[in-house]
């Protein structure tokens, strides 16, 4: 039976989608998803979403690399000893709006808030911005070797954002800023811009013993880790799904280690960009498929 206090996340969901957001349903009251492959599956369909949204009073996730997005999440500090490293410190920041302003203030650019903006279950900002043509921009977090800053991560290609209309720990998501989204500043993505890939290199096929079943099972390594290695710059995060589901059924059948095919599929993954951790769920949920029709091979 549809949940009767769900109505207010699917008309958020609906409004999302009409601005051609693609939308999926996070665990209700979470920012975790209630479905596996959730980049693949979002959607900007009426109909499913009505559906979906009718079991239960889903939170509004959005898959910010389908729906041609960059989100700065500018957060703030969610304790006591969450302070500010020294290098930010010296700033006088104290959040990631703070942060975003001296890296404006460095680049001489105005604050970007021109554009579509959701207050965070928090008290932090959400600032969204059209995906710019071209390469494809992944998530960045804080600090890390392509981040912006302390507490401003972005989310794009693999990323995900909780909509407004959703509630968390008791708080809620909401828009501050109706405005449409503005495109990303050029200066803020060539900072988010990652750097070359590195020279592939083969990923190495350990397998033991002779004859058709292991000459089967070589090629079918080869092929999927090919459609990962060959696949275009939005299709990484599918292509990873699909092969691992491939394998899988070869792993369920006893014919493949899970250990081996996660590290072939992984190295796969990390050549053509993708982020570790996000890659390892991906492959995660994709060995779980493969799981549920075990294939083994005939000598």
């Amino acid at each position: 039976m549809p949940h009767s206090d769900g109505s207010a996340q699917l008309t958020a969901a609906l409004d999302a989608a009409s601005r051609d957001r693609h939308v999926f349903p996070l665990i209700p009251g979470d920012k975790r998803p209630a479905i596996s492959d959730w980049e693949t599956r979002a959607t900007t369909d009426p109909d499913r979403i009505t559906r979906a949204w009718s079991v239960a009073a889903f939170n509004v996730g959005i898959a910010t690399g389908p729906s041609s997005l960059v989100v700065i999440d500018l957060d703030k500090p969610k304790h006591l000893g969450d302070a500010p490293p020294a290098a930010w410190a010296e700033h006088g920041v104290t959040d990631g709006a703070n942060v975003l302003a001296v890296l404006c203030e460095r680049h001489g650019q105005p604050f970007p808030a021109d554009t579509h903006t959701v207050r965070t279950w928090s008290g932090g900002t959400h600032l969204y911005f059209a995906a710019p043509e071209g390469d494809p921009l992944r998530n960045t977090a804080g600090d890390s070797a392509r981040g912006l800053g302390w507490k401003v991560d972005t989310r794009a290609w693999g990323g995900l954002v909780v909509g407004a209309g959703s509630t968390f720990a008791g708080h809620s998501y909401e828009v501050t800023c109706n405005t449409p989204v503005a495109p990303l500043p050029g200066w803020l993505s060539e900072l988010l811009r990652p750097a070359p890939l590195p020279p592939q290199k083969p990923v190495t096929i350990a397998l033991t013993g002779y004859g058709r079943r292991t000459a089967f099972l070589r090629s079918a390594i080869n092929g999927e880790v090919e459609r990962v290695t060959g696949s275009g710059p939005h299709e990484h995060n599918k292509s990873l799904y699909i092969a691992a589901v491939a394998l899988g059924q070869l792993v369920a059948g006893g014919e493949l280690s899970e250990t081996d095919v996660t590290g072939w599929l992984l190295t796969a993954a990390l050549q053509v960009g993708q982020g570790e951790r996000e890659a390892q769920r991906t492959i995660a949920s994709g060995l779980r498929a493969g799981a549920r029709r075990p294939r083994t091979v005939v000598a």
